[in-house]
This record gives structure tokens, C-alpha cells and sequence, in this order.
């Protein structure tokens, strides 16, 4: 599982683009800038549309504020859906978007949630992490059914 002090994976990831879901560059994401990335369950899910996007969408400008380049979106979804949530959801200009359509990206970060007895099939922990240079600085799992310590207000008070 990954951990403060290491450097996180750079493949795997897309995103809804003007003509259909493109390839993330996360090296570049990741090089030489503070980010913050936050992973949920799933697009649409009760929790993640009521609470953990919505706040992050609008504690974005603080976040950035205090020296956050860019925040970001993980969840086990394909870049259609996280497209349409993103609409949704209002985050342009605020939050990417990043699609883990087949938990690629997830599983580098050892941090997959198997939720196929629910019928969600595989998802992502709720989590959100703090990069610096592409390295994790710091680091807030949730226990499981929880949402407490990767909120944004919790994000801000780890900066």
C-alpha cells in the first residue's frame, strides 16, 4: 500500500476530453507541484454526491490558497461517467476528473475496496492524499462506511 514518502504511479489514468476519454499525463500532473488527490467509491454514489466532491469543489479556491497547484477526483469509473458527473456536479475550473475505469491505477495504490457483494464490484478505498513533487506527504484512509479524515476541511487542516 502506498505510504508517505512515496512516489505515486503515473499510468492508468484518463479523463473526459472534448472528443472522448484521453490518456492523463500524470508526470506531468505530479512534477514540481503540490496536488491533492481524493478518491471515493464511486461517481453518483449517496456519500460521494452530497459530501466528499461538493466539498471540494467548494473549498477548491482555499485549497489553492494554500499553495494546492491542482485538486484531484480518483474513482472507479470510466471517463464517461466521471464526464457526467462532473456536469453534475458543477466542478469545471475547480476539481479534475480522473477516471480509473478498470481500478488500474487504484491497485498500484493498494488501495481497492471489493464491494461485489453490495454489487459495485471493485472500487477504491475513501481516501485523500497529499503529493509534493509526486510524493505522498500526507495520507487519510477512511475506516469503511466512514467520512472524516479525507474531507476538504480535513485536507485543509493537514496544509
Amino acid at each position: 500500500m502506498i505510504g508517505v514518502g512515496d512516489k505515486l504511479p503515473t499510468e492508468g489514468l484518463k479523463t473526459m476530453g472534448a472528443d472522448g476519454p484521453e490518456a492523463v499525463d500524470m508526470e506531468k500532473k505530479l512534477a514540481g507541484r503540490k496536488v491533492v488527490i481524493f478518491s471515493l467509491p464511486g461517481a453518483f454514489t449517496p456519500t460521494c454526491s452530497a459530501k466528499h466532491l461538493p466539498g471540494f469543489v467548494a473549498k477548491a479556491d482555499e485549497l489553492k490558497a494554500k499553495g494546492v497547484d491542482e485538486v484531484m477526483c480518483l474513482a472507479v469509473n470510466d471517463a464517461f461517467v466521471m464526464g457526467a458527473w462532473a456536469k453534475d456536479q458543477g466542478v469545471a475550473g475547480k476539481v479534475t476528473m480522473l477516471a480509473d475505469g478498470s481500478a488500474t491505477y487504484t491497485k498500484q495504490l493498494g488501495l481497492v475496496l471489493d464491494l461485489e457483494a453490495a454489487g459495485l464490484g471493485t472500487r477504491g478505498q475513501r481516501f485523500a492524499l497529499i503529493a509534493d513533487n509526486g510524493v505522498v506527504t500526507h495520507l487519510a484512509i477512511e475506516e469503511p462506511g466512514a467520512f472524516e479524515v479525507s474531507s476538504a476541511d480535513a485536507i485543509l487542516k493537514a496544509l
